[in-house]
């Protein structure tokens, strides 16, 4: 096969990743041109890498949700819930119990803050796989407790979660050469899984691609990574909680393509009854997912916490529906069955750029919310669209 021939069929296989990396492309071009190149320059790049940052924790987990063929309209109000419950614990408890243990602090309201995610994702999980309740009912009640649970720990006040250390989860950055070296690892991890995945199928017998077709992916990815930290290091550097949630994503990205807890869940949301037939236990690997999702709103809402500096009332409102839109936007079938994790954050950045480049050309709210409605609509069309195509 040639090397053109093999590069035309990828790109006719991933059409669809391929149409929203071009959409985000076109989205930075415009907004830069109106914008006479402000829109592009580190700082900015630099805050909208950052600032995507707690739709991303959500997109990444609603993924494997939606995939399964489920929904959690809750997960907005249930990281502003953990948002309030970290800031009320910097705030008025541990400085009386720990006085002048800030790091202390700062640690111990990170694991209560991810305990509360977590336990929030087994009651929801729960319901919804064994008690056999539509996921779009108990989320969506899911979101009114969470909101109600918000408003009894601020008590309608502003709780403030700016303390040492706390605040450098999402306000942190790297030290230039820091952000360096993780580049460094980053492009030889790309290089080794290179050659690594293709000499496992030739082990395996599977026909190789031409080899320079994947040493220009290789290339390519190489060459985001080493101009993402080449302008973040313009402004700052590397960012702590972009740092955290390319680990995060990493992770459930491995486990949604190399553990049988993702494969089942693809099973399940491409066909549920031959995923039944075949033996897998639908209603462990639909708790399991909601209880990654659980965790995941425990890191959303910490970061939340760290990022705003406060606990408010207003906490995680809106999130539920950019994390949905950033994971359709990216390719997730609202049908289910298909969606990848690469694909989400793109999602998430485009939603972020939207909003950000609107923001910047003071645009109002309300046109906001149109066009990135309207945005979200033609995804779903475009999803519904490929699927007849194929």
């Amino acid at each position: 096969m040639s090397m053109f021939s093999e590069l035309g069929r990828r790109i006719r296989q991933n059409i669809q990743t391929y149409t929203i990396i071009l959409a985000l492309v076109g989205i930075w071009l415009f907004f830069a041109v109106l914008t006479e190149g402000r829109y592009v320059n580190p700082q900015n790049i630099s805050n909208l890498f950052r600032q995507m940052t707690v739709t991303s924790f959500l997109a990444i987990g609603m993924v494997l949700v939606i995939v399964t063929g489920n929904i959690d309209l809750s997960v907005g109000k249930a990281a502003g819930f953990v948002s309030v419950v970290v800031a009320y614990l910097q705030a008025y408890v541990w400085h009386a119990i720990f006085p002048g243990q800030a790091l202390l602090a700062a640690t111990l309201s990170i694991l209560i803050g991810l305990a509360v995610g977590l336990v929030w994702g087994v009651l929801e999980g729960y319901v919804i796989a064994y008690l056999n309740i539509p996921a779009f009912i108990v989320t969506l009640g899911g979101l009114f407790i969470m909101r109600g649970g918000i408003l009894i720990v601020t008590q309608g006040r502003t709780i403030p979660a700016n303390q040492p250390y706390l605040k450098e989860i999402a306000q942190g950055y790297l030290p230039d050469l820091a952000g360096w070296v993780l580049a460094i690892i980053v492009v030889a991890i790309l290089v080794f899984n290179m050659f690594r995945s293709r000499q496992k199928r030739r082990d395996y017998g599977f026909e190789l691609s031409p080899f320079s077709i994947d040493l220009f992916g290789t290339l390519f990815f190489s060459a985001l990574v080493i101009a993402y930290v080449y302008i973040v290091n313009q402004y700052n550097g590397v960012q702590a909680p972009v740092l955290l949630m390319a680990i995060a994503a990493l992770i459930i990205a491995y486990m949604s393509n190399n553990t049988k807890f993702g494969r089942y869940a693809y099973a399940i949301g491409g066909n549920r009854d031959a995923a039944r037939l075949s033996g897998i236990n639908i209603r462990q690997n639909i708790f399991q997912i909601f209880l990654l999702m659980g965790l995941l709103c425990g890191v959303a809402g910490i970061v939340l916490a760290s990022y705003v500096g406060y606990g408010t009332i207003a906490a995680g409102e809106g999130y539920e529906l950019d994390a949905i839109a950033a994971a359709i936007l990216g390719g997730t079938s609202p049908l289910g069955g298909v969606g990848t994790v690469f694909g989400a954050l793109i999602g998430a950045l485009i939603m972020t750029s939207l909003t950000t480049g609107l923001q910047i050309l003071n645009v109002q709210p309300a046109w906001q919310y149109l066009l990135k409605g309207m945005v979200l609509v033609l995804a779903v069309y475009a999803d519904v669209y490929f699927k007849k195509k194929s």
